[in-house]
């Protein structure tokens, strides 16, 4: 038996986990229209749905089936859909509303989708700040248990372009899902990153380099206690857009070169780079140079972020004397830096 024709209104879909202790995920189904319903056939399908997490509203239209009863997995199934209106301020970090479009294919436990996101005031909860996001991606997903791989998605934000892949996925007896992604930024615009990053407005301008894993073991609990990156970084062309800042920078250079009084040397770029890992809400750098012409800081040690405590030690070394100039022949002086600081 085939029904050629079925329309339902105001439905609903509800999957069911196999844990019993986690509520099932439901999908309001507003309007529903099958052709070719039955068993042994494929159907299509156009669909308007409200998406639980995070809400919004999808249309889906494309085909499903013929169902296998005994490997639901190996299901068919393709489609196009928009989703619109998507409020991400239902996670716990993250906020701004998303729309996205797309196509999808295959079977039930193995779906490429390929598609475009946009999120006009992406922001993080903590600094507030809005910067748009879009990206183009492709993933897998298994329909089956939700796991996605992302392969190479590439994205903006505000003007800085990066990529990133890797995986969302939950191993067998896990409560909650882990990310892990491999972020490479090779020339950030560093007042985008700071904007999205830290509250208030950027305090500095420049170049950034960055490639980093990203890791977020089971999401439960404060994302700061679980965040796990590794990785290095290069800053260019750096210029703090603070005066007091600045003005302290010029005087090291100028210090630097043996020039202390030559206010010619004036708006001068920094460079920094560094190789750090962030674990426990700490960040280390095993290595991080600060410099501008004239002056190289070395340094390593760490940055306790729900403390609020810098630990660095390390060492500065100048390239002319301020005393004696360079009329003097004399070796880079070097100068051991060691405290405790507090920002």
């Amino acid at each position: 038996m085939i029904i050629d024709r079925l329309n339902v209104k105001k439905a609903a879909l509800v999957m069911w986990p196999k844990d019993s202790s986690k509520k099932p995920l439901r999908f309001e189904i507003h309007d529903l229209k099958l052709q070719s319903a039955g068993a042994g056939v494929a159907m299509k399908y156009d669909a308007m749905l409200t998406n639980p997490k995070p809400p919004g509203e999808i249309h889906s239209f494309g085909s499903f089936g013929p169902w296998h009863a005994g490997e639901p997995g190996d299901t068919p199934l393709d489609g196009d859909y928009t989703f619109d209106r998507a409020d991400l301020g239902v996670f716990s970090v993250v906020a701004g509303i998303l729309q996205s479009t797309g196509r999808f294919e295959g079977e039930l436990n193995s779906i490429t989708a390929r598609g475009e996101a946009y999120v006009p005031d992406f922001r993080l909860k903590r600094s507030g700040n809005p910067v748009p996001l879009r990206t183009k991606f492709e993933v897998l997903v298994d329909g089956t248990n939700g796991n996605v791989i992302l392969k190479p998605v590439t994205a903006t934000l505000g003007a800085t372009h990066f990529t990133t892949s890797g995986a969302v996925f939950k191993n067998e007896g896990d409560r909650h899902r882990s990310i892990k992604l491999d972020v490479n930024m090779p020339r950030g615009q560093m007042p985008d990153v700071l904007r999205l990053a830290m509250k208030g407005e950027p305090f500095m301008e420049g170049k950034l380099n960055l490639k980093t894993t990203l890791e977020l073991p089971n999401l439960d609990g404060k994302v700061k206690d679980k965040l796990r990156l590794d990785g290095r970084f290069d800053i260019t062309e750096a210029h703090f857009l603070k005066s007091t800042i600045q003005d302290q920078i010029d005087s090291l250079s100028r210090r630097g070169q043996g020039q202390p009084k030559n206010q010619e040397i004036d708006e001068v770029v920094s460079r920094m780079r560094g190789r750090f890992e962030l674990d426990d809400s700490v960040i280390t750098f095993h290595e991080l140079t600060f410099g501008v012409d004239g002056a190289d800081v070395e340094l390593a040690g760490s940055y306790d972020l729900s403390a609020d405590a810098l630990d660095f030690h390390g060492a500065l070394r100048l390239e002319e004397s301020p005393k004696f100039g360079r009329d003097r022949e004399t070796a880079p002086p070097r100068s051991r830096l060691g405290s405790e600081l507090r920002p």
